[in-house]
């Protein structure tokens, strides 16, 4: 069973109009919820959990923030090994807990946030993200993107190591928008940052893009 938890993203949909175009053998297998954090914060799901997909930044939305229930079941799945998929600002997702901000590769960071760090942006402009140049086996996987305007984002603040796997250039500096990291107890981390707008999260090809990292996480 994998879980993909998301939250409106300020009525762009954009986690479900990505869940509703992977490939059906993910979707089948796949518990999705929107704006809800009842079954995140039952921790029900951690035994049986494959794969935590979030696409979500808590206490936006006009959402709750999850509480103690939540960070106990995550926290819990990421001590097991548990991998992570993280889309657009989900490096944010549990912004609140101090744990989570330094494991997760990359981070949005909040105009409030905790740690008093300069506050990430996204310029709302075209894009190219072009694969890097680097000696991974996925990245010959994956697509080059053309988008339209729309939100790009810039200054993530890096909490832990990364292996960058995709980027842009955005005035004039290059931006990382996919990479790889690993949390302190061994789980695999795939982040895959772009796309807010409809016309972007149903590009063919960042479907694509998306769905190449879900299979490098499901084959162990």
């Amino acid at each position: 069973m994998n879980c993909f938890f998301a939250d409106d993203h300020y009525g762009a949909y954009s986690g479900r109009h990505v869940f509703e175009l992977l490939p059906e053998d993910f979707s089948r297998e796949t518990v999705f919820t929107e704006n809800s954090w009842s079954l995140l914060e039952s921790g029900d799901w951690v035994k049986d959990c494959d794969l935590l997909a979030l696409h979500m930044i808590a206490g936006t939305c006009g959402q709750p923030m999850p509480g103690a229930g939540a960070e106990k079941a995550v926290r819990a799945y990421c001590e097991r090994g548990g991998d992570l998929l993280l889309l657009h600002g989900a490096g944010a997702a549990f912004w609140g807990w101090d744990w989570w901000r330094g494991m997760v590769g990359l981070r949005w960071v909040r105009p409030d946030d905790p740690d008093g760090a300069k506050p990430s942006t996204h310029p709302i402009v075209p894009c190219t993200v072009e694969v890097s140049k680097v000696r991974h086996p996925l990245a010959s996987r994956l697509r080059r993107i053309e988008l339209p305007a729309d939100e790009v984002y810039t200054e993530l603040e890096q909490v832990s190591p990364i292996t960058v796997l995709m980027e842009t250039a955005v005035n004039g500096r290059t931006w990382p928008q996919a990479y790889l990291a690993t949390t302190p107890w061994g789980g695999r981390i795939a982040a895959f940052i772009p796309g807010h707008k409809p016309e972007c999260t149903q590009n063919p090809d960042l479907i694509t893009d998306i769905t190449e990292l879900i299979q490098w996480l499901k084959n162990k």
